[in-house]
């Protein structure tokens, strides 16, 4: 009995293991399983070890303060008498027909718009910068958003088009400057030639024997080697020249930063901005808000489109009929046309002017094979890329180009459409709405 007792009572992992090790005539003998080896399980559970200690917080760390939005509610009965009885119950405000009230406010109101005048006027550099910034990050927060519906981290969304868009200028630069080095030397190698074939040609030799220009050409220029002032004016052009190249890319550089800091927080900048205005037109002020702010993207994105489209198009014309300094053209062209309207008018004369160097026929054919791309731009690849963009009358498109150029320079030119059809919007909503309503 006792014997079987103890035999019974045993526990099924030596029951198990005796199973194991005597099978049966009928039961399969099992190969050995596969264990793994033990170092690898040691230096997994490093590794393991290693990675709970990095997430966890340094012993008397903070976590970091962030700017909070303060939270929207009504107070209470309680909360208004608990704040009554610590700090006491609000005053009657000033009349604001009170002389001292206005005199105070008057002279606050002077003091700080020749405040903001005089930072303005310091800080001309730092404000183009932040308005670039902003068109940029405009520009690229409709990718952002898209990226964001498919599932992509808004902080991986930024840091993707941000990089992309690094890359790609920086790619377009570093193929674009050697050719337009090599290009611009030709230039200046060729030029000496241009101007003795002018000297010789029989309108130059008519108008020199009637008005003596080719003395005059030489007093002039024995002047300005004579002269010290003349001479040093050239030496200070030239490190004028490398400070301004500097200050680009210092400018560049602060510029795609602060693109990177707006576009993270665009949505907070949001949110604030509507939080300034009034809670009950705050609907119609995020509305209006948005309305700008996603027609200004979609114009950035596609007069971008427009611009490389009609680059690509004059290179491959330039390079097809022999016009001289294609690369460095289509350049020039990529850049006036981001200029709306004017842009492209503008940058079909001054190549077809160069093209008239490779002959009278080359001429022709590229200004009419470009001006006839500008109207199919204008009717039919425009319209689709600009659809969901700012629409503006053309009046008002010009007129706000030659202003906003007239300002800012190029800058100013790119952004006065979409400012235009902002104000446009605000007094269609505002000052219009306001008026049929009385």
């Amino acid at each position: 009995m006792t014997e079987h007792t103890d035999s019974s009572s045993a526990g099924p992992e030596e029951a198990q293991e005796s199973d194991s090790q005597e099978p049966g005539p009928e039961q399969p003998v099992s190969s050995p399983r596969p264990t793994t080896s033990r170092p690898r399980i040691a230096a997994a559970n490093v590794l393991l070890s290693a990675a709970r200690r990095l997430r966890q917080p340094l012993p008397g760390a903070q976590p970091r303060i962030r700017f909070e939005m303060p939270p929207e509610h009504e107070a209470g009965a309680e909360e208004t008498s608990a704040a009554d009885a610590r700090f006491g119950s609000p005053g009657p405000r000033m009349s604001a027909q009170h002389p001292l009230y206005m005199g105070f406010m008057g002279t606050v109101g002077v003091g700080f718009a020749l405040l903001v005048y005089w930072i303005g006027s310091n800080t001309t550099q730092l404000l183009l910068w932040i308005i670039t910034a902003l068109f940029i990050t405009l520009g690229l927060d409709p990718v952002v958003r898209w990226l964001e519906r498919r599932n992509v981290p808004r902080a991986a969304g930024i840091l993707l088009s941000v990089s992309t868009l690094a890359l790609g200028v920086a790619a377009f630069f570093a193929t674009l400057i050697p050719t337009i080095v090599q290009q611009v030397t030709q230039i200046v190698q060729q030029a000496p030639k241009w101007v003795q074939e002018f000297i010789d040609s029989e309108f130059f030799r008519s108008v020199d024997s009637q008005f003596g220009i080719r003395d005059r050409i030489s007093q002039e220029l024995e002047k300005f080697v004579n002269n010290p002032d003349a001479m040093g004016g050239i030496f200070g052009g030239v490190v004028g020249f490398g400070s301004t190249v500097a200050n680009g890319l210092f400018g560049a550089l602060i510029v795609l930063v602060l693109s990177l800091y707006f576009l993270g927080a665009l949505p907070a900048m949001k949110k604030w901005g509507y939080r300034l205005a009034p809670r009950s037109r705050r609907a119609r002020v995020e509305a209006l808000s948005e309305e700008i702010t996603g027609s200004v993207g979609n114009y950035v994105i596609g007069q971008a489109a427009v611009a490389v489209l009609n680059a690509t198009f004059a290179f491959i014309v330039m390079s097809i009929i022999g016009v001289p300094f294609a690369t460095l053209l289509a350049f020039v062209v990529a850049l006036l046309a981001f200029i709306p309207l004017v842009g492209g008018m503008i940058a079909g004369f001054l190549v077809t002017i160069v093209a008239l160097t490779a002959g009278w026929q080359t001429a022709l054919v590229f200004a009419i094979c470009y001006f006839a791309y500008l109207q199919f731009e204008a009717y039919f690849i425009s319209p689709r890329i600009m659809q969901k963009a700012v629409a503006v009358p053309g009046a008002v498109a010009v007129i706000s180009v030659i202003a906003g150029g007239s300002l800012l320079g190029v800058l100013g030119a790119l952004i006065a459409i979409p400012t235009a059809a902002a104000i446009m919007l605000l007094v269609k909503e505002i000052l219009i709405a306001r008026q049929d309503s009385r």
